[in-house]
């Protein structure tokens, strides 16, 4: 009797053993894989910045910051279609659906340039105060909202006649904005003061301020609007801030690679992506509202400031400046790795 329940209990170890490490194999499995690189017109070694998807038309616009370009980018076919040219220091692109433009913060000469996505070219350009940056469309306002970082100012443009018809300042420098179509508000992080804003834009009055508790250095924000959550991506100590809309307070503080930027959320996997240009994305989970969990560092090459999320396909697009310390330009694709 006593050897048998030594065999089963053998046994038992041994199941528990194996599920153990089945277990470590599926939590180490990487959240990504490459599958997937194309060249891009511009010249190597120059930075990359914002990066947004057009649905309809599968396109992906990527603004190649120090080249002065915006590309447009068919991704059934990872195919350039178009270089759009007088953008001088792309950083922040956004898309208007309803009149198929495009806007790029133009941080080379301090304007907000308007692309005609039909005829593939700048149409006009609006100027604006100090090194435009992030921006965010309310559509049912038909107002754009571009972030002048340096001026410490929102620009505020009506897009049926392309106009600036408004300029809000603040004592910060300002970081991403986004806009919230639940609540119907504009947010924008005020990145030197740790301070999250709200932005009324049937007014264009800022209506509250509240402080992002251990987050330093606000700048890229993404939004989850269904669970009335924000994810602050915090520069100046590399933590992932997920911030409760209901309550105005943090909740949540996540360690991630350094030099984080842009940040992403995929509601389909609830995932959170975060460019990093030390050389990673950082990837973390919701696992509900409340709670969330690092999924893993990804590597990537250094300097990528940058992503997109295709939300259909959830594939994650990077652009790449330098490969192994070579100048490059370059789009990464990944694919999203699930081990739920």
């Amino acid at each position: 009797m006593r050897s048998n329940i030594r065999h089963v209990g053998r046994n038992l170890g041994l199941i528990a053993l194996l599920g153990i490490l089945a277990l470590a194999a599926k939590s180490s499995a990487p959240a990504l894989k490459k599958v997937g690189e194309f060249d891009l017109p511009g010249p190597g070694g120059k930075r990359f910045d914002y990066l947004t998807i057009i649905p309809e038309d599968h396109y992906l616009l990527s603004t190649h910051l120090a080249a002065g370009q915006l590309y447009v980018i068919d991704v059934r076919s990872n195919k350039v279609v178009a270089t759009v040219t007088d953008t001088p220091g792309a950083e922040g692109v956004e898309y208007v659906p309803e009149l198929k433009k495009a806007y790029t913060s133009n941080a080379g000469d301090n304007t907000i340039g308007v692309i005609d996505l039909r005829q593939m070219k700048v149409i006009k350009k609006i100027h604006t105060e100090s090194k435009p940056d992030g921006s965010a469309y309310a559509a049912p306002f038909h107002k754009l909202y571009v972030s002048d970082e340096r001026g410490r100012a929102e620009a505020i443009v009506d897009v049926r006649t392309d106009t600036l018809v408004k300029t809000l300042h603040f004592e910060s420098e300002t970081g991403m904005p986004q806009y919230d179509p639940v609540a119907q508000k504009i947010y924008v992080n005020l990145q030197d003061s740790n301070i999250f804003a709200v932005i009324d834009p049937a007014t264009d009055q800022v209506i509250a301020r509240y402080p992002v508790g251990r987050c330093k250095g606000n700048h890229g924000m993404t939004l989850d609007p269904e669970h009335h959550r924000a994810f602050l991506s915090c520069e100046g100590n590399d933590l992932m801030t997920v911030f409760n809309l209901d309550t105005h307070q943090p909740i949540a503080f996540l360690p991630m690679a350094s030099g984080p930027d842009v940040i992403k959320f995929d509601p389909g996997l609830k995932r959170i992506y975060v460019a990093c240009s030390s050389g990673a994305i950082s990837i973390f989970h919701m696992d509900d509202a409340e709670h969330y969990r690092k999924l893993e560092d990804f590597p990537v090459q250094k300097k990528v400031h940058s992503l997109a999320v295709d939300l259909e396909t959830h594939r994650v697009y990077a652009p790449e400046q330098e490969a192994d310390g070579k100048p490059v330009a370059r789009m990464a694709v990944y694919e999203a790795v699930s081990s739920e």
